[in-house]
Order: C-alpha cells, then sequence, then structure tokens
C-alpha cells in the first residue's frame, strides 16, 4: 500500500504542475494580448534576448554549417554524391538545425537569466511589492519577455540559416575543392520556400516556450537562494526537452509525415 501511496502522490503532483502551467499560459496569453502593452519593455526585452544572443548563436550556427559541409563529404564521397553537399547542407540548417540549435543556446542563456531575474524578484517579495503598488506582475514581468522571445527568435533563426549555409560554403570552396558558383546555384535551386517557413514557425513557438518556462519557474520559485538555483536549473531543462518535443510534434504537422 505504501507503494501505490507514492505512485498515487507522484501522479497527483504531476497532475497539479500541469494545471498550474495552464493556467499561468492562460493569464500569460491573456495578458500578451489585451492592453495596457509596454514598448519600451519589449523593446528592452527584444535587446537582452535577441541582440545580446547574437554572438553564440552566430557562433554555432557558423561552426554547424562548416561541420555539416565535411561530414555530409565524408560520407557522401562513399557513394559518388559528392554533389549534394551544398543541397544537404542548406536543407538541414534551414528545416531543423538552424531553428533546434538557436533555440538550445538561447533557451540556456534566456531562460535561465529570466527565472533568476524574477525567482529573485519572487524571493524578495518584489512582486508582492508590484502587487501592492497596483501593478499586474503578469504585465509588468511576463508579457514583454513573452512577445520579445516570440518576435526575436525568427530574425535570430533567420540570421543563423544564413551564417550556417555561409560555413558550409567556406568549407565546401576552401577546403572540399567545390565552385563557388555551383555551390551557390546548387543551394538557391534546391532551398524552397516551405524551408525557410517551417523554420522560422518552429523558432516562434521555440521562442515562447523558452520565455514561459523562465518566467513560470521563476515566478513560482520558493525558497530562497536555493529555490531560485533549482529555477533556473528546471528552467533550462523543461525549456530543452519542451523545444525537441515541439521539434518533433512540428515537423510531423508541416510536412505531413
Amino acid at each position: 500500500m505504501n507503494f501505490l501511496a507514492v505512485i498515487g502522490q507522484v501522479v497527483l503532483a504531476a497532475f497539479t504542475d500541469v494545471g498550474r502551467l495552464a493556467v499561468f499560459v492562460q493569464n500569460a496569453v491573456r495578458h500578451c494580448i489585451t492592453p495596457p502593452i509596454y514598448p519600451r519593455l519589449i523593446l528592452q526585452q527584444m535587446i537582452r534576448i535577441g541582440y545580446n544572443s547574437l554572438p553564440v548563436v552566430g557562433l554555432t550556427a557558423f561552426f554547424t554549417g562548416g561541420v555539416l559541409a565535411l561530414q555530409i563529404y565524408i560520407g557522401g564521397s562513399r557513394f559518388n554524391a559528392e554533389s549534394l553537399v551544398s543541397s544537404i547542407v542548406a536543407l538541414g540548417i534551414t528545416r531543423e538545425l538552424g531553428p533546434v540549435l538557436a533555440g538550445l543556446m538561447v533557451a540556456g542563456r534566456v531562460s535561465a537569466a529570466i527565472a533568476a531575474e524574477i525567482g529573485t524578484m519572487r524571493v524578495t517579495e518584489q512582486i508582492d511589492a508590484l502587487v501592492t503598488l497596483a501593478t499586474n506582475p503578469f504585465k509588468y514581468l511576463v508579457a514583454p519577455r513573452l512577445i520579445a522571445a516570440v518576435i526575436t527568435l525568427p530574425i535570430l533563426v533567420a540570421i543563423a540559416d544564413t551564417i550556417g549555409i555561409m560555413g558550409g560554403y567556406i568549407v565546401g570552396t576552401k577546403s572540399l575543392g567545390f565552385n563557388s558558383g555551383v555551390y551557390i546555384k546548387n543551394t538557391v535551386d534546391f532551398i524552397e520556400y516551405q524551408d525557410v517557413f517551417s523554420g522560422l514557425a518552429k523558432s516562434a513557438v521555440f521562442g515562447f516556450i523558452i520565455a514561459l518556462m523562465g518566467c513560470y519557474h521563476g515566478y513560482n520559485s520558493q525558497g530562497g537562494a536555493q529555490g531560485v538555483g533549482r529555477a533556473t536549473t528546471n528552467a533550462v531543462v523543461s525549456a530543452s526537452i519542451l523545444i525537441l518535443a515541439s521539434n518533433y510534434i512540428m515537423t510531423s504537422l508541416l510536412f505531413n509525415t
């Protein structure tokens, strides 16, 4: 009976967390689409989330494109398919690697920062002070971060796609001996609008997940400094897992597989 009691407690705790998250999402989305909106706060968060994440996203995309070109060339040489390097690099970067890797990099950087910031405000009772001053915490803290993340992630992914394809181009032309004009022509001819659109659509969802997990875990943190540390860790882990899971679901829906 003790074993069954433990299982019951775990199940009830899981449903409690799901319900709490659902209510949080409902409140967050409602405050994102209803006035008042704070453009200054949104712009500040866009700079923090988007502009400050450019270096890590750009470096990740560049080296990913280069490694992808090198690995495809090595594998394709076994079947005399080296000419497919440019096409597969463009397809892999725009559809999957660009959005997913950019999302994971931003999740590691932004989710942790949001959870730590809001979590610190929670344990030091600054959020309670906002309520006392008749300021809605969702309007002031959550909504600007969600809106900024949804706007900036597609922009970041578009830049990452460009840099990643450029990384593959540099490796292909400088190290693997491809003709520059032929490489570019194959890339342009092969890539389609749906490939780029699918990656940008995924990135908007990833941005929502990243900001949501940071805000949710930070907002519900408790227990002082240790609680803030747990919230930060949970935000990064949950955001990363949800990004990978939602990527699979969206790929299945967008490409009808």
